[in-house]
C-alpha cells in the first residue's frame, strides 16, 4: 500500500480506502463488517469513510463497534464522517453552527470515539452563510473533536469562498474535497478544481470509482444481480439512470483493454482513478472480502497505465472534459 499526504496537510492516507456507504447497515451488520475492515487493514488501508446519513446513523454504529471489537489502536487509522442530513427536524440538517456541533457530537457517540480525523460538509448549504460554517468547523477542531475539515460535492467557487473567509479570519480552511470521480464523471476533478490544487493545497478523497458498480462489467441491459446495490429498493432510480445503452456499450469496449493487461475491469477502473496525482485516496466499497482483495490489486495496475493504454481507454469512453480558457 502507498500512503499519500491529504492535499497539502501532513495527514497521510492510504491510496485506496474503504467507505461504508450502502453496505454498512443496509447489506451488512457488525460481524460481516469486522471481516471486511480487517481485510482492508491486512492490505494496508488506514482510511475509513462514513457519514451521519448512512443507514440513518447505523453505519457509524457498526463501524465503531467493529473497530472496537477488533481492538485496533485508534492512532493507526484515519476515520472520517460527513454532516448534512442528520434527521427530520428543522435544525437536524444543513451546515448551521447548531447542526455541525450537535451532529458531530451525535456521530462521535455512535462511533464511540473521542474524535474523527476528518469531518466533511456532506453537501453545500445555500441557506447557511459560509462564514457560519467555517467558524463552526474551526470550533469543533478547537474542541479536539476533529483534526481537519473538508467538503463533499462543493463547487470550486464555494470552496474558494470558504478559504476566503478562513484567510480573512485567520482560521483553518477546508483541506480536502470528496467528489465523485470515475471514467464517466470527470469534470470537477480534471477541470473545475484545477486552480484549487496549487492555490489552497486541496486534496481529494474520491468516491464511486466504479460508477456504482457499472464499471465492474457485472451489469447488462435487464440483468441486475440479486446481491448488487442496484437490486436494493433505494437504488432502483440510480440503476435506471446508470444502466443506459451508451454507458454499457462503453463498459463492454473497456473489457478487451483490461483483458490485454491481464486485470479485471474493476481493477482497471480503480487504478485509473488512483493514477491521478491530485487524488489522495480512492474510496472503494465492497460487500465481500474477496472483492476487497481484488480491489486492492488495483495498485499493481497503476504502473501499467502507460500513455498508450490511457489513450486506448479515452478512445472508448470519450469522456475527457474540455478545459476552459480560464483554467489554462
Amino acid at each position: 500500500m502507498q500512503y499519500k499526504n491529504l492535499g497539502r496537510s501532513g495527514l497521510r492516507v492510504s491510496q485506496l480506502s474503504y467507505g461504508a456507504w450502502v453496505t454498512f447497515g443496509n447489506q451488512l451488520d457488525v460481524k460481516e463488517a469486522k471481516a471486511l475492515l480487517q481485510a482492508c487493514r491486512d492490505a494496508g488501508v488506514n482510511f475509513f469513510d462514513n457519514a451521519e446519513v448512512y443507514a440513518n446513523g447505523r453505519a457509524e454504529e457498526i463501524m465503531g463497534q467493529a473497530i472496537r471489537d477488533l481492538g485496533w489502536r485508534r492512532a493507526d487509522v484515519v476515520i472520517s464522517t460527513k454532516l448534512f442530513w442528520g434527521g427530520q427536524g428543522p435544525n437536524d440538517k444543513g451546515l448551521s453552527r447548531k447542526h455541525i456541533v450537535e451532529g458531530l457530537k451525535a456521530s462521535l457517540k455512535r462511533l464511540d470515539m473521542e474524535y474523527v480525523d476528518i469531518v466533511y460538509c456532506h453537501r453545500p448549504d445555500a441557506s447557511t452563510p459560509i462564514e457560519e460554517t467555517v467558524r463552526a468547523m474551526n470550533w469543533v477542531i478547537d474542541q479536539g473533536w476533529a483534526f481537519y475539515w473538508g467538503t463533499s460535492e462543493w463547487s470550486a467557487q464555494q470552496i474558494t469562498e470558504a478559504w476566503g473567509v478562513a484567510n480573512r479570519l485567520d482560521l483553518v480552511g477546508p483541506i480536502v474535497e470528496q467528489p465523485e470521480y470515475n471514467l464517466f464523471s470527470r469534470h470537477k476533478v480534471e477541470t473545475e478544481f484545477v486552480p484549487l490544487y496549487s492555490t489552497y493545497g486541496i486534496g481529494l478523497t474520491t468516491w464511486s470509482p466504479l460508477a456504482s458498480g457499472v464499471l465492474t462489467g457485472k451489469y447488462s441491459k435487464g440483468n441486475i444481480p440479486a446481491e448488487s446495490r442496484f437490486a436494493l429498493d433505494n437504488y432502483k432510480n440510480l440503476a435506471n439512470r446508470s444502466l443506459v445503452d451508451d454507458t454499457l456499450k462503453k463498459v463492454n469496449g473497456l473489457k478487451p483493454i483490461a483483458s490485454e493487461l491481464g486485470v479485471s475491469l474493476a481493477q482497471l477502473g480503480i487504478a485509473w482513478c488512483a493514477s491521478n496525482p491530485n487524488v489522495s485516496s480512492v474510496i472503494t466499497g465492497a460487500t465481500k472480502e474477496s472483492q476487497i482483495v481484488e480491489n486492492m490489486k488495483a495498485l499493481d495496475v497503476i504502473p501499467l497505465l502507460t500513455p498508450e493504454v490511457l489513450d486506448k481507454i479515452e478512445a472508448v469512453v470519450q469522456s475527457k472534459p474540455k478545459r476552459t480558457e480560464s483554467y489554462r
